[in-house]
């Protein structure tokens, strides 16, 4: 379809004054560091709500200010280095991690195009082509910064949780591109203000049926895997392994202090805020107002577009929260084989339905014919669950079964007439402790004392 006369295109950027592209990268900057402060506050809040207990509410209004009161705290605490680290990687680790965070954020469509200064220009800092791999690609190098930050310190446990991420990285950074690949094929680009501007109305027809203009409703399978494989790549509860503290103290960053655990503090809820603003982006309409202020003919022009924009990352960012303060963490053998033999499995499938119906779409069957294909294979697929045959439960023994089937002296059930020798070395022992002492000579006048 085409965009809107206020939707940008990719021709309207670079022709921006150098002094307008500076105050848009000071613009999203700002608005990382402070989702990331009331981030942080929203969190805490949330659970508290969760655990019936108040929260922060001190510092500032509604306990607002306790954000940055700990962020100062962090910033004024000794720095420690550990004596076994690598310190050239163990200080550029945390590095990677933050500008990678904040390079992804630089795609993301705030609104439309706007009079800034008596400048017409989009409420973006940049796009490209291919806007959405270079997220992506710097959720990938992010990942990078826990690895090495876990390796260069020069600890067991640090290790353990940049193995762990790094597997993490592998498994759900694949699930997480598939979830993409069915927004690519709908929408025909992968320029994120192209995205939004699929999004805001919809020319697809099935028949009787006109499909949603949200891709979240209409590639509901992609939407799901990619929300689930997001809080995966984040290091978020319930698959926060590489930071597991009941299992490797602190995880990747054990022996970071001050400044530098900042950053990693910083890196994971901007990255939070990333991958919330690019699931708006891909499958929320942007930074388009829903339904009903959509019936509003100026809700989708100006400066509103930032509100509803905030608002659904905000949404977003409640759900992380929500699910951490719901489920437990995963078994790390649980944790992989949800992202290898559930996601990606199911991403492939979705994928492959998903080319047979723009196949048919653009074939020259009228929607009566469509809509019996798309009917049939549901029935078929149904048909195919229902007669499946399933895994049949191994038949219970009783115990004296499993005794007769256990071969002669097989581990761990040892024979049933096996009597355990008293170990000759405890029983003089046991003598000696029940035997008298005498203290003093024998003749001694009075006589012998027991002790």
């Amino acid at each position: 379809m085409k965009p809107l006369a206020q939707d940008p295109t990719l021709n309207d950027f670079g022709h921006d004054p150098w002094w307008i592209v500076l105050i848009k990268v000071v613009v999203v900057f700002a608005f990382l560091v402070v989702m990331t402060l009331f981030a942080i506050w929203y969190e805490r809040r949330v659970v508290a709500r969760m655990q019936v207990r108040p929260g922060p509410n001190r510092n500032g209004p509604f306990g607002l200010l306790q954000s940055l009161a700990d962020g100062l705290k962090l910033a004024f605490k000794e720095d420690i280095m550990p004596k076994l680290a690598d310190k050239a990687v163990f200080f550029i680790a945390p590095v990677i991690s933050t500008v990678c965070a904040f390079t992804a954020f630089s795609i993301m469509p705030f609104g439309p195009v706007v009079s800034l200064f008596g400048h017409k220009t989009p409420l973006q800092l940049t796009d490209i082509p291919v806007a959405v791999l270079l997220v992506l690609a710097c959720s990938g190098l992010g990942i990078y910064g826990v690895v090495l930050g876990g390796w260069a310190s020069g600890s067991t446990y640090p290790l353990l949780g940049g193995l762990r991420s790094s597997a993490q990285m592998i498994s759900y950074e694949v699930a997480m591109g598939l979830s993409i690949v069915a927004v690519f094929m709908t929408s025909g680009t992968m320029s994120t203000s192209g995205i939004v501007a699929a999004q805001a109305g919809s020319d697809t027809h099935w028949g009787p049926i006109t499909a949603p203009s949200w891709y979240a409703i209409l590639l509901l399978p992609s939407f799901v895997i990619y929300f689930v494989s997001a809080i995966g790549e984040t290091n978020r509860a319930p698959f926060d392994l590489p930071e597991a503290e009941s299992e490797l103290v602190g995880g990747f960053h054990t022996e970071y202090s001050s400044l530098k655990f900042a950053l990693f503090f910083l890196a994971e809820y901007i990255n939070m805020v990333t991958v919330s603003a690019l699931c708006t982006t891909l499958f929320l309409g942007g930074w388009r107002a829903p339904w009903p202020i959509s019936l509003w003919a100026g809700a989708n022009s100006g400066w509103w577009p930032m509100l509803w924009f905030t608002i659904k990352i905000l949404l977003l960012l409640f759900v992380f929260v929500w699910l951490r303060g719901t489920l437990p963490r995963l078994r790390y053998d649980q944790f992989m084989r949800f992202g290898w033999k559930v996601l990606i499995p199911a991403n492939l499938i979705w994928i492959v339905a998903l080319s047979g119906i723009k196949t048919l779409q653009k074939s020259d069957w009228d929607g009566t014919k469509r809509t019996m294909v798309v009917v049939g294979v549901v029935i078929l697929l149904l048909i195919v669950a229902l007669v499946w045959p399933s895994k049949k439960e191994p038949e219970k023994l009783t115990v004296a079964d499993q005794i007769a089937a256990r071969p002669d002296g097989s581990f761990p059930l040892p024979p049933l007439d096996l009597v355990v020798p008293v170990n000759p070395r405890a029983k003089r022992i046991t003598a000696s402790r029940e035997e008298p002492v005498t203290v003093g000579a024998p003749d001694d006048s009075t006589g012998p004392k027991e002790a």
